[in-house]
């Protein structure tokens, strides 16, 4: 039984040939070469629109389009309702003075707005649809992921619980995309509690778990990088395996040479979750920033976001990875420095090779 045959009433089936997706990594990573490269070789490619104004997020979708006409996604976070209190961030800020003189660049402002131009965006994505979009850091209202699926949109909501599983199908959602504590990057909590940081589900765990809670499709995320894992995901419930990692080295990431480089780099042996760049818990490389300031920032959600985020840049011109937010999965070490369409094959012939040795397996 082929893949596709195995899951032909997904509502996924359209959208790519093969299971395999590629994350959409917010802060440029996911740019429209990569999404079109991975759509074209047969997987499915996710732009992220996170941190990005609505009109960037339209140009990133007119430019994806001109490269390929396969389907693509699209992720939107969404708007942060619970404020820090503001005492917290700037004792935050007063720690951080050393890294603005350091990198000689002022800290960034924290009164930015903290819905990320949500409801712009949501009607961009109404007036000229794409075929997915998917949503982080919370579950949308019934009457949003209505308006998205009559103009014939599939919608996804990140989930890290059962529980989230139960509110995107409350909610009217076509399919979860179920991420584990493995995956790099921030984790997709809906609520962001600091008292549960790090106590996170494995994701082979939690696909059975949502598998057997709800009845939608599942995206598995979460330290995915070889054909063999993929298979795994898919024998434990999953109908699509998505990969971030993986792709975050290919030569159509956009992500900055010296987070591409650090993936391999002996000198960073470990992955961590940290609030030190966001103040949201995320995963990522451990370097010198995650070391001295990890212990100590705040939950404050996007403020830090825009605090650190000079340092961050200052930090990538300068070529210098111990001030960068490396984000990067437990398996960071098996990045594999391909074109993104020959990863795609790749993985395909490693998933085929996994599947064909259980068979061998079952009928020994």
């Amino acid at each position: 039984m082929t893949w596709h045959d195995a899951v032909m009433s997904s509502a996924l089936t359209d959208l790519c040939p093969l299971p395999i997706v590629q994350a959409p990594m917010a802060g440029g990573a996911s740019h429209p070469a990569l999404v079109a490269a991975v759509a074209e070789a047969g997987g499915l490619g996710f732009l992220a629109a996170g941190y990005k104004t609505a009109d960037g997020m339209y140009e990133e979708i007119k430019q994806a389009r001109a490269l390929t006409a396969r389907p693509f996604g699209v992720n939107l976070f969404m708007p942060q309702t619970e404020h820090a209190d503001p005492a917290t961030v700037e004792v935050y800020r007063n720690q951080l003075s050393g890294e603005a003189t350091w990198y000689r660049t002022p800290l960034g402002e924290t009164d930015s707005c903290s819905d990320d131009g949500y409801d712009a965006k949501l009607a961009i994505l109404v007036d000229d649809p794409v075929p997915l979009v998917t949503f982080t850091f919370g579950c949308p209202r019934r009457s949003v992921v209505q308006a998205l699926q009559r103009v014939g949109t599939k919608v996804g909501v990140t989930v890290t619980s059962v529980e989230e599983a139960q509110a995107a199908q409350e909610a009217g959602a076509d399919l979860v995309c179920v991420q584990g504590i493995e995956a790099g990057g921030h984790q997709g909590t809906h609520r962001d509690n600091p008292e549960a940081d790090g106590s996170g589900f494995g994701l082979l765990s939690l696909i059975v778990q949502v598998r057997e809670a709800v009845q939608l499709p599942i995206i598995a995320a979460g330290g995915i990088m070889r054909g063999a894992q993929i298979a795994a995901v898919l024998a434990a419930g999953a109908d699509l395996a998505q990969l971030g990692t993986a792709f975050l080295v290919t030569p159509e990431s956009g992500a900055p040479e010296p987070h591409k480089q650090a993936m391999t780099n002996p000198l960073f042996t470990r992955t961590e979750l940290t609030r030190a760049f966001s103040g949201r818990p995320a995963r990522g490389l451990v370097n010198r920033f995650m070391r001295e300031h990890g212990p100590y920032a705040p939950a404050a959600y996007p403020q830090i976001h825009h605090m650190t985020s000079p340092l961050r840049k200052a930090a990538a011109k300068a070529g210098d990875p111990q001030g960068m937010a490396l984000w990067a999965g437990q398996g960071h070490r098996l990045a594999r420095e391909l074109p993104a369409g020959q990863l795609v094959e790749v993985l395909a012939a490693e998933l085929d090779a996994a599947r064909a040795a259980l068979t061998q397996r079952g009928a020994a």
